[in-house]
């Protein structure tokens, strides 16, 4: 394997996991693979580290993976801190997405999207279920929706400090073939410890099957509400939007998101205060007044609830890190 380039050994992959690219490899052809890492622990697990870059959008209709018979994917998606090295002839400035953790079963069919110029980065864990299971024990009952193939299962969750650092650490670290496998391994429990973590914690909805349709309109109603957190969303717009009543919508956004539409809205325009204050070095009042609060001692206590101290304390321990 280690004399394969990039792009055979994630033929190979593609192969192997029952999700064949084109015969003519056009979906290789127009991206960019920046880093490729596959550690194969099957048949409990697969992680897979890439960062690829589109030359052009295209979409790529995933086919169910028939690697592990009965499992889910656990996507981290845009956490990685490392500097691109592509050697794409243009030179623009490659963005990215917010990061986010996705759960997806294996036997649903997904359409995946590479927007061009996105850096796409991301860890993969592929899991069997009946290995989590046991890896979770009795409280796996908690997490009952994770194991019931009869609905149709997808989550997404934002990311924590804790599961950052583990995934950077997992794609900045060259680890020699002496116990790589323990390594690889001993990191993915990390991440599934630390993620179950934060489904516990999640707001409590009993899960139902979603359509195609429901879940492109949840997301489309997610996207509206990011696009504009500096000022509040209008329910209503959002309901014709998705074109479901205001009962159905709320259920079905909390069960993809974890957090209602307000809850959800407000946790974005607190993680871009945080880059504001410490990325762009704003002061407070410019943070406050650039993400539409009018009220800064609000602001302040908002920011406090989601970090743990005020605005100015948490950029003076942060700014530097």
């Amino acid at each position: 394997m280690s004399r394969m380039t990039k792009k055979e050994e994630m033929n190979y992959w593609a192969e192997r996991m029952g999700v064949s690219l084109a015969p003519s490899g056009t979906e290789l052809e127009m991206l960019y693979l920046n880093e490729l890492k596959i550690v194969d622990l099957l048949p409990e697990m697969l992680v897979m580290v890439r960062s690829v870059v589109a030359r052009q959008t295209f979409y790529f209709q995933r086919k169910p993976i028939t690697i592990i018979n009965n499992g889910i994917s656990i996507s981290f998606q845009n956490i990685i801190n490392l500097p691109l090295t592509t050697s794409i002839s243009d030179k623009k400035i490659i963005q990215q997405v917010q990061p986010h953790v996705r759960i997806i079963p294996l036997h649903v069919e997904s359409e995946v999207s590479f927007p061009k110029d996105i850096n796409i980065r991301q860890v993969t864990i592929i899991v069997s279920l009946d290995y989590l299971k046991n890896f979770i024990g009795q409280e796996h009952v908690k997490y009952d929706y994770l194991f019931n193939n009869e609905k149709t299962l997808w989550i997404e969750e934002f990311m924590s400090p804790e599961i950052a650092e583990i995934v950077n650490e997992i794609s900045a670290t060259t680890v020699s073939d002496t116990l790589s496998d323990a390594y690889y391994r001993l990191k993915s429990l990390e991440l599934l410890f630390y993620l179950l973590k934060n489904l516990s914690i999640r707001e409590n909805v009993s899960h139902q099957h979603l359509s195609k349709y429901e879940l492109e309109s949840v997301y489309g109603v997610r996207d509206k509400i990011a696009a504009s957190i500096d000022q509040p969303f209008l329910q209503e717009e959002l309901m014709k939007l998705s074109g479901m009543n205001v009962i159905k919508l709320r259920k079905l956004f909390t069960q993809v998101f974890g957090k209602g539409m307000y809850h959800y809205y407000q946790h974005l325009r607190m993680q871009e205060a945080a880059r504001l204050l410490k990325e762009e070095h704003l002061s407070v009042s410019e943070t406050g007044y650039k993400l539409g609060f009018s009220n800064l001692s609000y602001f302040g206590r908002l920011f406090a609830r989601h970090f743990g101290s005020k605005p100015k304390k948490w950029t003076q321990n942060n700014r530097n890190k």
